[in-house]
């Protein structure tokens, strides 16, 4: 089917509000969001200690991935960087299927979709965090896939990208994001409803800021404005909701993901979990126990030198990003890829240099800026002052430009790992 491009300065978001299921399955990238920050946040020894301790439950559902060569004992070798693909399921499994009504008892029961689809690319010295989000309704190429069966798919090139683990599994998901990316992806990992769920008991929960209430009636959520702390079903819902934030989209929705991914990784820097070994050890556990990863990711040794290449990067250096898309101009409720766009975030993660975002915090306002967030901590305290700060921009902007930085069109939507963001609910 052929497909034009929406021209620019006439972008559109789509919305969903007419879908015929609910989408629990974004939840699913909240245990995404927790395997991620494990990894980024993780002391080496204590990631190594529980890999090495729950290796046989971590590597029971490993999955070949397609074509992937065999991965260097050494991620140093791997030139350009390293690339992991974190994927969410919508699976039914009988002890929450009664929360997810009828994604897990109508016509949608049938199959699990991989509902949240996040790259992780890890640069090259000096390290850096970018992690790219593709929406579920991305209508785009897919390659043929085989299936746990055998069965062998065609290769098309208009298809909805989370509809990919119902033809070939991770690999097939793995598969398609290679070659709409154009990028190797050695490393990939699954989890699921329940993964998330119990991966969220094991942190204690996040607290997240609600700008304006959140109500939907999909997912149960009824909240006022304000900080909550979110844990387990709670928390799975709050980053299933697209009806409850922004334009209902989406696309709001994955931006409305990337607040709580932000003050997620906030949490696990702070001292009360740094330094507390046992905390650590839970949480990583958890984690190990509730993921299925790519055979390529089962090695202890592995993990550890992801967790040890990723640890340190600042905030600043950690952005989230929406992958480039325009309005499917054959279905409003769908989106298909902006390469222009698409490109050029390629060949800025190619060239390794800091990214300044230009756009939008959310290309379906999912977001707002927090007013009332404080600055993120430096590297390097500033001298106290017992005055109350006045608000500054930088607790909510970008990093201010360097000199080597790239900017990234305007039509490429994320936030930073450093600035504050709350969700714009549907209750003004």
């Amino acid at each position: 089917m052929s497909k034009t491009r929406t021209p620019r300065g006439q972008r559109t978001v789509a919305r969903h509000g007419r879908l015929t299921s609910p989408g629990p399955f974004a939840q699913l990238f909240r245990g995404v969001a927790i395997a991620l920050a494990v990894l980024l946040v993780s002391g080496g020894a204590v990631l190594a200690y529980a890999a090495v301790d729950l290796t046989q439950s971590f590597t029971a559902d490993a999955v070949d991935l397609k074509g992937q060569p065999a991965v260097p004992p050494d991620l140093g070798e791997l030139k350009g960087g390293v690339n992991m693909l974190l994927v969410g399921t919508d699976e039914c499994e009988p002890d929450f299927a009664q929360y997810f009504g009828d994604r897990c008892s109508g016509s949608d029961a049938e199959g699990n979709l991989n509902d949240v689809n996040m790259l992780v690319h890890i640069s090259d010295a000096p390290r850096r965090v970018t992690v790219i989000s593709f929406p579920r309704d991305l209508m785009a190429p897919m390659p043929s896939c085989t299936d746990k069966d055998g069965n062998e798919s065609y290769a098309s090139d208009y298809r909805q990208i989370n509809s990919a683990y119902l033809y070939g599994g991770l690999s097939c998901v793995v598969q398609t994001v290679s070659e709409l990316s154009g990028l190797d992806i050695p490393f990939a990992a699954k989890v699921s409803f329940g993964g998330v769920i119990n991966i969220t008991d094991a942190i204690g929960g996040v607290d997240v800021c609600i700008a304006n209430g959140i109500k939907d009636r999909y997912t149960g959520i009824d909240w006022p404005a304000g900080m909550r702390t979110v844990k387990g079903l709670d928390a799975l819902q709050f980053l299933r909701t697209r009806h409850g934030v922004g334009d209902g989209g989406d696309l709001g929705r994955i931006s409305n993901q990337q607040q709580y991914m932000s003050r997620l990784a906030n949490k696990l820097k702070s001292e009360d979990v740094l330094s507390n070994p046992a905390t650590l050890y839970k949480l990583a556990s958890t984690a190990l126990r509730n993921v299925d990863p790519s055979t390529s990711l089962t090695n202890p040794l592995t993990l550890v030198q992801i967790a040890s290449a990723v640890k340190d990067v600042p905030f600043s250096e950690i952005v989230f990003i929406q992958y480039p898309t325009y309005t499917d101009p054959s279905n409003a409720n769908r989106v298909v890829p902006d390469r222009e766009d698409a490109e050029t975030l390629w060949a800025a993660l190619a060239a390794n240099q800091p990214l300044e975002l230009s756009g939008n915090l959310s290309d379906g306002d999912g977001v707002v800026v927090d007013e009332n967030a404080t600055p993120a901590p430096t590297e390097t305290p500033a001298p106290v002052d017992t005055a109350s700060p006045e608000p500054t921009e930088s607790a909510t902007a970008s990093p201010a430009p360097t000199s080597d930085a790239i900017t990234l069109p305007s039509g490429i939507a994320g936030q930073t790992a450093a600035q504050s963001t709350c969700s714009n609910g549907n209750v003004r």
